[in-house]
């Protein structure tokens, strides 16, 4: 019910979804009088649930405001799915703050999980890369990105088939010397445990296929995902506007059409679009408020694959044999 687009583009891509995969069953969590108008038409009603909800959280709404008076909301109904069993996963394009401060209050965080981590696909030259933390913890400890690191790793193996993901933390310098007393004293905690750790990994090589997954913390992650998206947007706005400064160029464009086409679906955000929340006990992916429904089909997509292939399940058995917690 909420995101920035709503209905427009959670319900075309939820029917979506659902045509083309056929062991996809979708509840719809939401006010049932706007819902059912949308999918009266589908073909495929049989795998169609509505869950009707009287509330939505707001955007711009705080996340404690959000937890304590929202407890019907379409957020909270369809996280307490998942608790319930009624659902394997959640899929939301709703206030990110309060979907994690809601999730984590009724999925629970696994054993020898301290907090849950925001990790998603990212594009690379060769194939993708998994990085986390995305934001969901601005102050974190060597333990928690210790932990992140093992999460990160699951992740990356159930959603990849990468049977030894290389595991890198991101940092100013590759050199041992380099970084903060953070990155040092995770750096140490992470190289025993038994996962292919490659050491550190600068910015600028996160994209290079040098590591399949890259572990810093919240604040770091976030502004590194921020930077990327803002760069993209700035390349793209300088080559439409030098495409569009004369005949020529604009000639220059149509002819150079073809190459450009194939590199947007190369590097289309779409395709990428689904951060999941790792750590909790029990599947939650959060989509970026802006998507369509491209995008927001792919998150559905996300959510799917993670539930067949048990990740909440993976992460706590790997938390056990790593002996993470000691």
């Amino acid at each position: 019910m909420s995101g920035d687009h709503g209905l427009s583009t959670t319900v075309p891509a939820a029917l979506a979804a659902v045509s083309v995969n056929a062991k996809l069953h979708i509840l719809l969590v939401g006010d049932k009088a706007q819902l059912e108008p949308l999918v009266a038409k589908s073909s495929h009603l049989d795998r169609i649930t509505i869950v009707h909800s009287t509330e939505v959280v707001e955007m711009d709404e705080p996340p404690a405001q959000a937890l304590r008076s929202k407890k019907d909301s379409s957020m909270r109904l369809a996280i307490n799915a998942v608790k319930d069993g009624d659902a394997q996963a959640c899929v939301s394009a709703g206030n990110t703050g309060a979907l994690m401060a809601t999730a984590k209050f009724v999925l629970k965080t696994m054993d020898g999980i301290d907090r849950p981590a925001i990790c998603s696909r990212l594009p690379t030259l060769d194939g993708v890369v998994y990085m986390l933390d995305l934001g969901a913890n601005v102050d974190s400890s060597p333990e928690h990105l210790k932990q992140f690191a093992v999460m990160g790793e699951q992740l990356c193996k159930a959603l990849s088939d990468t049977v030894s993901p290389r595991v890198a933390l991101l940092n100013i310098g590759s050199e041992e010397i380099k970084g903060n007393e953070l990155v040092k004293q995770s750096a140490e905690l992470i190289a025993p445990l038994p996962i292919n750790y490659v050491g550190f990994v600068e910015a600028d090589e996160i994209f290079h296929g040098k590591t399949d997954v890259v572990v810093c913390d919240g604040f770091v992650g976030n502004v590194a995902l921020k930077t990327l998206e803002g760069t993209a947007k700035m390349i793209a706005h300088f080559m439409r506007a030098e495409f569009n400064s004369s005949l020529i160029s604009k000639a220059s464009g149509l002819a150079a059409m073809p190459v450009l086409k194939r590199l947007g679906k190369r590097i289309d955000p779409r395709k990428y679009n689904g951060a999941t929340f790792l750590g909790l006990k029990g599947a939650v992916i959060k989509s970026h408020g802006g998507a369509d429904v491209v995008a927001f089909q792919n998150a559905i997509e996300i959510a799917m694959h993670e539930a067949e292939l048990d990740v909440p399940k993976r992460i706590s058995d790997a938390m056990s044999e790593s002996k993470v917690t000691e």
